[in-house]
């Protein structure tokens, strides 16, 4: 076969493939093509194969029925004066059964709905602070939602959802936020703190009244047991014949020597000085009898003078 008949079949072969492409056109799934016959609308074709007049039908364009979604940054501040860049998306798509609006109403749907998220956000963001951006963006995305719903269905188009998926302040602002969660924390570790210590202070104190308490009934205790020790001493020396002034010589002599004794036995005791010549105890004996004297005449003196009060005062009554 010569290359001139490969070229004729080859040309053949392109003639028959145009024509069959003027009479039938293809449309995929979830997409709709908008026909026009002679300029003017003619149909809506959905998926599948579709035939048409050559020259007088004509595709004019398609549009795709699936789920679109739009992300936009829109500028803006808030009632505190801090500029902030809130991140719409906005998921959207045509209605199947109003793909002539969605097609010949609009231009640009992506401008038209660009333009009113930027409407509705820079209106709605100045009326909150900085925290309630953060804490309300939900709102902030059914007010998106519902004013993009109610203007763009006269154009064939169904919101299906808006979505604040990003906050971002100014870096300084971002840093200062930092620094006052930072300090917050502290404060509540340092009050923390705080307590733990009060807590021990109380408890060490709480410890340490019982010890004392503890160690006064203790030597309440031991001090009584020696007083009764003492008086069971005088009673068995009076039974033999020494009175109670020899007998009280006679317990401090003997009680004085044996602290000597008992210093002297621990080696860490630490060096005292005590009078312990045979006289020193009898001494001390005598100073505690003058003691005891001067402390029971001056009793009787106070006594004395709160009953001459109180007579004085019954008189004057």
């Amino acid at each position: 076969m010569s290359i001139f008949s490969l070229l004729f079949y080859g040309l053949l072969i392109l003639l028959i493939l145009s024509f069959f492409s003027s009479f039938v056109f293809i449309v995929h799934q979830e997409t709709a093509a908008v026909v026009e016959r002679l300029g003017k609308f003619h149909s809506i074709r959905q998926a599948g194969l579709h035939l048409k007049i050559p020259f007088i039908d004509n595709v004019v364009g398609k549009l795709t029925l699936k789920i679109q979604q739009l992300d936009i940054l829109v500028d803006t501040k808030t009632k505190d004066n801090v500029f902030v860049k809130v991140k719409i998306s906005v998921q959207f798509q045509v209605i199947q059964n109003k793909v002539y609006e969605a097609f010949y109403k609009l231009d640009n749907s992506h401008s038209q709905i660009t333009s009113y998220i930027f409407d509705v956000v820079r209106a709605e963001v100045p009326k909150m602070r900085l925290d309630d951006v953060f804490e309300r963006k939900d709102d902030i995305a059914l007010a998106v939602k519902g004013e993009l719903e109610g203007a763009m269905l006269n154009y064939g188009y169904s919101i299906i959802k808006a979505l604040v998926t990003d906050l971002d302040p100014d870096e300084q602002v971002k840093q200062a936020m930092n620094r006052i969660n930072t300090a917050e924390r502290e404060k509540v570790a340092a009050e923390y703190q705080a307590e733990a210590e009060r807590i021990k202070i109380v408890a060490r104190a709480k410890a340490e009244a019982e010890s004392k308490k503890l160690q006064g009934k203790g030597t309440a205790d031991q001090r009584r047991e020696i007083a009764r020790g003492i008086l069971e001493s005088v009673e068995v020396l009076n039974n033999v014949g020494i009175n109670s002034q020899e007998a009280s010589a006679l317990i401090v002599v003997t009680q004085h020597y044996d602290t000597l004794q008992s210093m002297g036995e621990n080696s860490n005791a630490n060096l005292i000085l005590l009078p312990n010549s045979p006289g020193a105890a009898s001494d001390m004996l005598n100073n505690m009898i003058t003691s005891f004297n001067i402390s029971s005449q001056i009793g009787e003196s106070i006594k004395k003078k709160n009953d001459n009060k109180n007579s004085n005062s019954k008189k004057n009554k």
